[in-house]
């Protein structure tokens, strides 16, 4: 086992990485449509464009990833060198000029495919060191919980914080909406630099890997990889069934739940029940769930879990729909965030593992050190689910007859009831979808030692064509 500095220094990364992401998969689509100024129509092209390029990139910085040499490694060097960038495009993001609608939606273009591009360029390369930090399996699955547990906690810090943030400013600083949705994102800009920063300091690349294959060898090497498409189809399903709930929830509390719900707790009293409560909950239960990961997949193996937890999730989720708009229900509504929660921190870490086991499995039977390429297509599958999940929303509520108007406004009936879908059956379906396509994941735990025990020799210089990997192979059905 590495020392627990790094293993924190590791999660400090993507604790960084988390709180952008949660805030625009969550925030960006509300900020655009109620304090932007953006047509729902608008900005649900924008997101989908957007993060298509974004998603698109992220094989491209996977390659450049694999080529870097420096004296830090292949992908450490990336948190050094982008970390400036990407907290400056988060709060460029944030921010609202005073230009006509036309060049609002120029600049809300502008500065989201900076943003996305940016991050894709400090966090492609982060997951990818996932790949060289360890040659363990086991190993890998608990720096990955590391870097949840922490992502997690970041995400709680960003959302129960930002609605909180935005009204200091509003109502202790006389800013407007729009200026205090920027300056809460220079709070967060802030903290995410100096936690990039940390990340670089406090870990190393243990594994030495050289690509020697031509970049079209590589690309051909993974469009051939039977398992890196499963896991592929498998992750997206998983991150549009977070998006869509996710991006939701701020449309769901506006217009569903009100701005006077609580939480009664007797003769404590009672706490207003809002939006980033139910999403800040939701990530402290995704912390838990990160922690039961490497003793549940050790148990079950990672499919079996996989696969497991995306059946829950799809009864779950269903039954959402059936909740009272009451305070016993409201409860009910936390209850069920906090399971969900916990089974979607079990998921991610997971699926990081996963694909360590992917790039493990692609170096030994394509012969080249591809892990920035394959831990590329994790991101990709990430916001492409996004962009799916996020335009998805914002084109279900403009069909539904949804109103962008600020405050005043009573929702048609038709777009209560997409809400109520949106959290309920539709992200159900999703998950039922990913369970399947897990079924014909073929790297078993069995599989993935034996993938271990040759890449050893083969790391060692010694003979990797041996009859038992073939047999091993053969017998997965990925050759």
């Amino acid at each position: 086992m590495k020392n627990l500095k790094e293993k924190i220094g590791y999660g400090f990364g993507d604790m960084s990485s988390s709180m952008f992401w949660k805030v625009f998969s969550y925030y960006l689509p509300f900020f655009y449509s109620n304090i932007f100024g953006l047509r729902l129509t608008d900005a649900a092209l924008l997101v989908l464009v957007t993060r298509i390029w974004d998603a698109v990139s992220d094989p491209m910085m996977g390659v450049i990833a694999d080529r870097t040499h420096t004296r830090w490694g292949k992908y450490r060097p990336y948190l050094l060198w982008v970390a400036v960038p990407f907290s400056v495009c988060g709060i460029l993001l944030f921010t609202t000029p005073d230009f006509s609608y036309a060049g609002k939606l120029l600049w809300a273009y502008v500065t989201y495919i900076f943003m996305m591009t940016v991050y894709t360029g400090i966090n492609v390369p982060y997951g990818a060191m996932l790949g060289v930090i360890s040659d363990n399996p086991r190993e890998k699955t608990v720096y990955s919980s590391f870097r949840m547990f922490f992502a997690y906690a970041g995400s709680f810090v960003a959302l129960f914080s930002w609605e909180p943030l935005c009204r200091l400013f509003q109502d202790s600083f006389g800013a407007s909406p729009a200026t205090s949705w920027q300056m809460a994102m220079c709070v967060i800009a802030v903290a995410c630099l100096v936690l990039f920063l940390c990340c670089f300091a406090m870990t190393r690349e243990h594994i030495k890997t050289v690509s020697t294959a031509s970049v079209g060898k590589d690309f051909k090497s993974l469009l051939s990889n039977r398992p890196w498409w499963l896991l592929i189809g498998a992750a997206l399903c998983f991150n549009l069934f977070n998006t869509v709930r996710g991006a939701t929830v701020a449309y769901f509390f506006a217009d569903v739940i009100g701005e006077n719900a609580h939480l009664d707790f007797g003769t404590l009293g009672n706490i207003l029940f809002y939006s980033g409560l139910f999403l800040g909950v939701g990530e402290i239960a995704n912390m838990l769930g990160v922690a039961l990961t490497c003793p549940i997949a050790a148990r079950l193996g990672k499919k079996r879990t996989f696969i497991t937890v995306n059946v829950l999730l799809f009864g779950l989720s269903a039954v959402f729909f059936l909740i009272p708009l009451s305070p016993a229900g409201y409860w009910m509504m936390l209850g069920m965030q906090i399971v969900i929660s916990i089974l979607t921190g079990i998921m991610s870490p997971l699926i990081w593992s996963m694909y360590a086991d992917v790039s493990d499995y692609a170096e030994l039977k394509y012969r080249t050190a591809s892990t920035g390429l394959i831990f590329s297509s994790s991101s990709m599958a990430q916001k492409f689910g996004g962009a799916l999940g996020g335009a998805a929303v914002l084109w279900l509520l403009s069909a539904c007859g949804y109103s962008e108007a600020t405050s005043g406004v009573s929702q048609p009936d038709s777009a209560i009831s997409c809400l109520w879908m949106l959290m309920s059956f539709i992200p159900a379906a999703v998950a039922a979808l990913a369970a399947f396509v897990a079924l014909f994941y073929p790297l078993t735990p069995q599989v993935v030692n034996g993938i271990v025990e040759q890449l050893k020799l083969v790391r060692s210089g010694k003979a990797a064509d041996s009859p038992e990997y073939d047999e091993m192979t053969d017998a997965a059905n990925i050759m």
